[in-house]
């Protein structure tokens, strides 16, 4: 059965319920297997909700009352990321970097991540950007599935700087938003 997925703009009242989000995916990922290798109390962790809307760029799906997932939008790449063979030039200005696309494991299997990225993807056509970029933990099977699965393409495999993490690979996605 399809639930009702709300999407908006976080504001401050909801970083409680985000930060709560990232701890259970993050025990979740502890119990199963950590595709993405988030651990708890390190990575996402509250701070970095916090930091996403003071850049006015965090993003919440509401279940009912229930925080069902997040995401952030940013003008701004990672580093590596000059390293991609990306599909559109480098203009930041026009292109979104989507970080931290988070769904709750009670929700998953459920379109929640699927309908977060075309929420993304809607909100960077209205202010006519080009593409949206990502990066994902190389092997993170089930999210590189929902992004292909979503229009992305693979554009290049890259060092992050995140090795000390045990993460030493990150393939980069890009999807052309079409007018």
């Amino acid at each position: 059965m399809k639930q009702d997925i709300q999407i908006r703009k976080a504001v401050e009242a909801d970083l409680d319920g985000i930060g709560k989000l990232y701890e259970d995916i993050c025990d979740y990922l502890e119990a199963h297997q950590n595709y993405p290798g988030w651990r708890k109390g390190i990575y996402p962790v509250r701070s970095d909700a916090e930091e996403g809307l003071r850049e006015n760029a965090l993003y919440l799906a509401r279940i009912g009352k229930e925080t069902a997932g997040a995401f952030m939008l940013k003008h701004k790449p990672e580093e590596g990321y000059e390293n991609g063979k990306w599909l559109t030039e480098d203009d930041y200005e026009r292109i979104y970097v989507l970080y931290t696309l988070a769904v709750h494991p009670d929700f998953q299997k459920h379109g929640v991540g699927a309908e977060l990225l075309m929420y993304a993807e809607g909100v960077a056509r209205e202010e006519r950007c080009v593409s949206i970029r990502l990066d994902v933990v190389k092997d993170n099977i089930p999210a590189e599935r929902l992004y292909r699965k979503c229009g992305y393409q693979l554009a290049g495999t890259v060092s992050l700087g995140y090795e000390a993490y045990g993460l030493p690979w990150f393939h980069l996605y890009e999807k052309v938003l079409a007018d």
